[in-house]
């Protein structure tokens, strides 16, 4: 795998543990 596909995939993770962790605290009473 090249870098660039690793950073891709480590920016992807990156935003979607943010957006789960933004969920979770705007839309508490779903998790």
């Amino acid at each position: 795998m090249t870098a660039v596909a690793m950073t891709w995939l480590a920016g992807l993770c990156a935003v979607g543990l943010f957006v789960y962790l933004f969920y979770a605290l705007v839309k508490p009473e779903r998790f």
